[in-house]
């Protein structure tokens, strides 16, 4: 897995993956909405895990995550609005808890190209847990559905 170092803080590309993706019924998508164009439908290297009432993302070079890729609209006010999704994805937790998640560099492609961006990789114990083998998250809620 390539992992990449931001020096310059001029990184400002988001992938997500699951509930916070365009089609889930969750309010804090029109956050995502208003401070980042969609720039298409991409992937990372990772793997998707059934936790049972959602999935959960971590990096793994042998299978691939499908989600999508956002830019910040405003370069000068990305630090902001990912601090806003750091406190969503709980990594700012109380003391004496543990963060689920770390947002982490990675490599997404989109469109024929690859893009550094920031992902939020799950942190807690995996093991157990059913591996959802096509990487994406609406395809694995439907099949659970029927």
């Amino acid at each position: 897995m390539q992992h990449i170092k931001n020096d310059d803080d001029s990184i400002t590309y988001l992938f997500v993956y699951a509930s916070l993706r365009q089609g889930f019924d969750n309010p804090f998508f029109e956050y995502i909405k208003h401070h980042f164009d969609c720039v298409g439908r991409a992937t990372v290297q990772g793997a998707l895990y059934d936790l049972g009432d959602y999935p959960v993302g971590v990096p793994d070079e042998h299978h691939h995550i499908i989600g999508e890729l956002y830019q910040a609209k405003s370069p000068d006010d990305f630090d902001w609005a990912i601090a806003q999704l750091d406190d969503y994805e709980g990594l700012n937790p109380e003391e004496g808890e543990a963060a689920p998640y770390q947002r982490s560099l990675t490599t997404a492609e989109c469109n024929g190209q690859s893009y550094p961006c920031w992902v939020y990789w799950y942190t807690g114990v995996i093991h157990s847990t059913t591996i959802v083998e096509s990487g994406d998250v609406f395809e694995y809620m439907k099949s659970k559905q029927r």
